[in-house]
Parts: C-alpha cells; structure tokens; sequence
C-alpha cells in the first residue's frame, strides 16, 4: 500500500506580496471612513456642547433678571477675593478681570504660592472667558464639576483639551501659547508670555461669544476691532460691560451667539471668517446653525457702522496658521463677529 505524503504549500513571495497590498488597499479604504465617523461624531458632541450652553443661558437669564451671562462685576464697587486682598475696580474692564480672578481663585484653591492665579487686568477677559461666568452658575458648589466639565470645548480641539487636562504646566516647554516666547508669524503682542495670561489656557473655550452680548450696540461707548490682529479689542470712550439682557436680541433665530472660532472638520481647520468655513453656531433662540459662514451678513466696526469690516487673519501661537500661510494678506470679513447695529442687527 503507498501512503501519500500530506504536503503544506509554503507561501510565497508573491503571495506575501498579494496580501500586503489587499491589506494596504483595505487600510487606505477604511482610515478615511473611520477618519469621517470620527469627525461626525466630534461635531456632534459640538453641536450637543452648544445646545446645553443655550439652555444654560436661558436658565441664568431665568435667574438672573434676563441678563444675558456676563461678567457682572462694576466700576467704583469694593469687592474681596478669596485670599482676602479687597478690589476697587477703576472701570468696568479692571471689574471683569478681577472677578475672572475671584472665580478662577475661588473654583481652583490657587490662591497663594507658586501656581497663584495673578492679575488679569491687562487683559480683556469677555473675548476668551466670559464662559466661566456661565460655568460658574451651573456648577453650583461643586468645585470639582467646574474644573473637569468640558462643555465648552469642541471634542475636536485636542490642544485644548490636553491644556485642561493640565492647568498647572503653563511654563516653558509645555506647549501652552507663548511659553517659550513669541515666534514668527504669530500674533506679537507683549502681554501673550505673560505668566497670567499663559495660567489661563487651561480654562479657554474653543467657541467664541459675540461682543454685544457683553458691551452696547454703539456706536459710542465700545470695544471696537483692532487692525493689526484679530485677537485684540481696543476701547471707544468708556464702556459699560455686561448689562445685555435676552429682551434686548431683535430677532434671536437670525442672531448668533457662540460660536467655533476653528471649522475643524475641514482641512486645515479654517478660521470661521473664511466664507466656506462652516462652523456651528449657537443662535439667541437656542437653535444651532451649520450654514457657511459667506451666507452670513457683512460685519461692521461698531463705531464705523456705514463701513464693511475687514481684516487678515494672524495666528495665536499653537493655534491653525492661515490659509495662505503665515503673513497672508487676505482680507477676511468677519461676519457675525461684528454684526451692524449689534443685538438689533441680524445674521442669517
């Protein structure tokens, strides 16, 4: 009787070849695929981030006199933070930092030593942290809730997310904005090192607030753009911050309040005043618009309302660079930033 021998093929070069490019072919089909679920779903959340802002700004106006959520802290009053220093703020500005100050000493029990939250009143604090006033409220008396909450940060913005994660590595080599010095290319302003300003990244937001839910209409009595960068607000005689109430939005389905300062769903996450960058928005109605930001209305200088509003686009440190790369000259218009005739304007 002859047994046959059970022989194993061995696989081949070109087999070993087949196989890696039908795997190669598998992985370029469904990186992209899951690269887009991803996105999806991180816009999402955004949008979900957003809709409970809104209705936690609808309950504080409940609260609060149908105030809409702003530093509330006046000229001319004394106030006391936590490490018992007494305050008598000279203008509405110095007021708005020093209760910036009040909230983050409060909330973090950083109120000596070494990572002592400083003084702010260099400062504008509306334009990065007005939605501390709002985390503030919802939190209760729960200091933990207040630090670890991540509502106002878009769940794509993972810079963001790792200076929350670590609010007391703002010193050089940190990868905080401006801890190793001003660079090329990016905004220059002198106060961006600045130890206050640095110990303060961990608590931003990646959706901005529209100036007139926290100054006037104008035209007089304003914050007003600043040419040279987008990032700064340069004050128009003496104004009065923080009374806006909900009562006072004309028409709040066609008003913007928050909204991503970065389109990160797009490629090379566009500023939101590029015309196709199509960040969510949270209207004054508690609605969320998705609609590009070109569809929007032109923005205007308050104290300038006969003159479209525009300017290029200069990056923060560790922030997206422009479209065009860094010293781009493009003029973008701003848009919703800047609505003509402030809460009495519309949008959309």
């Amino acid at each position: 009787m002859i047994r046959m021998k059970n022989y194993r093929r061995a696989m081949t070069l070109v087999d070993l070849l087949m196989s890696t490019v039908v795997l190669t072919l598998l992985a370029l089909t469904l990186i992209p695929a899951l690269s887009t679920m991803r996105d999806e779903a991180e816009n999402e959340q955004s949008k979900a981030n957003l809709m409970q802002i809104g209705q936690g700004r609808d309950q504080y106006a409940g609260d609060n006199t149908d105030l809409i959520f702003a530093y509330s802290w006046r000229a001319g009053e004394t106030y006391t933070l936590p490490n018992g220093q007494t305050r008598v703020p000279s203008s509405d500005q110095e007021a708005a930092a020093e209760q910036n100050r009040e909230i983050l000493m409060r909330r973090t029990g950083r109120i000596s030593g070494v990572t002592k939250i400083l003084s702010f009143s260099a400062r504008l604090p509306h334009r990065r942290y007005t939605h501390l006033i709002l985390l503030d409220y919802l939190a209760g008396a729960d200091d933990e809730q207040f630090q670890t909450t991540t509502l106002a940060i878009d769940p794509a913005d993972q810079t963001l997310l790792t200076w929350h994660e670590r609010p007391l590595e703002y010193g050089p080599g940190s990868g905080i904005p401006y801890a190793d010095g001003v660079l090329n290319g990016y905004d220059s302003d002198s106060n961006w090192p600045t130890t206050a300003v640095r110990q303060r990244w961990a608590f931003g937001s990646s959706y901005e607030i529209t100036p007139f839910a926290w100054q006037g209409d104008g035209p007089s009595n304003v914050y007003v753009p600043v040419s040279s960068t987008p990032h700064l607000h340069s004050a128009s005689g003496n104004p009065e911050l923080g009374r806006r109430t909900m009562s006072e939005i004309a028409s709040p389905s066609r008003k913007v309040h928050l909204y991503e300062e970065f389109d990160r769903e797009q490629k090379r996450y566009p500023w939101f005043a590029y015309d196709h960058a199509r960040v969510e928005k949270l209207m004054f109605d508690g609605s969320i618009n998705s609609l590009p930001s070109g569809e929007a209305g032109d923005s205007y200088s308050p104290n300038n309302p006969n003159s479209v509003w525009r300017q290029r686009y200069v990056p923060l440190d560790q922030f997206p660079i422009p479209l065009g790369g860094f010293n781009d000259s493009t003029d973008l218009n701003l848009r919703f930033r800047w609505t003509r005739n402030g809460l009495q304007g519309i949008d959309y």
